[in-house]
């Protein structure tokens, strides 16, 4: 496999090319890391994958997120709408929670999502009533929210040390994923039943890995 991303601009390019692209190494041979040569990972000399992401996730023009097996990846426009269709099974937000499929946990963060727009995650989770004597398991429950397709990652910011210079990986800044991709992305697919966007998804990334077995594939997106 090409090596071929190398700048924030073709990492772009290759999540709106292959439409479903894991960040990282899972089994069925596509990855942001294995088209990336290992010279810009960790190098502190230049910038690499964790910088890149940062652009693209600000950019919006493609969806950044824990997407695949609870680990992130992007999605580009044109196969979101499938990916929601499917994950959502039919359901908004509010729906799911009346019908006892998603936990209060979830709720408090997409309330807040709603109420205030897109925001850090240290604040987020401060907003939503998690930690100290509060709510427990945010990292869970905001994960949950990204592979549903309600919640995405918005955008990056550097922490800052007391000499005003950024420091760190950035920290997540998360908006409800209407907010971000727009309605006629994230319900683009709702007039399809789900299971044909599930079928849809798998066809497409028989295509891009052809070597991988149905069950990883499935595995992956599920």
């Amino acid at each position: 496999m090409a090596r071929e991303i190398t700048s924030w601009e073709s990492l772009e390019a290759a999540a709106e090319r292959y439409g479903l692209l894991p960040f990282f190494r899972c089994g069925v041979g596509l990855s942001v890391e294995e088209l990336t040569p290992g010279r810009y990972w960790f190098s502190g000399e230049v910038d690499g994958p964790w910088e890149w992401r940062m652009e693209v996730a600000r950019r919006g023009k493609v969806a950044y997120g824990k997407l695949f097996a609870r680990k992130t990846g992007l999605v580009s426009r044109e196969w979101y709408p499938d990916l929601a269709n499917y994950r959502r099974d039919g359901y908004d937000f509010d729906a799911r929670y009346e019908d006892g499929l998603a936990e209060y946990r979830e709720k408090r963060i997409m309330d807040v999502l709603l109420r205030e727009g897109p925001m850090l995650s240290k604040d987020l989770k401060r907003a939503a009533g998690f930690g100290g004597e509060g709510l427990k398991g945010f990292d869970a429950a905001i994960t949950r929210l990204q592979m549903e397709t309600y919640v995405t990652v918005h955008s990056f910011t550097y922490a800052v040390d007391r000499q005003g210079r950024p420091y760190g990986w950035g920290m997540a800044r998360y908006a409800v994923t209407e907010d971000v991709l727009g309605e006629e992305v994230t319900r683009g697919a709702y007039g399809r039943p789900p299971r044909e966007s599930k079928a849809r998804l798998l066809d497409r990334l028989g295509l891009l890995c052809p070597r991988s077995f149905d069950d990883e594939l499935e595995r992956l997106i599920r």
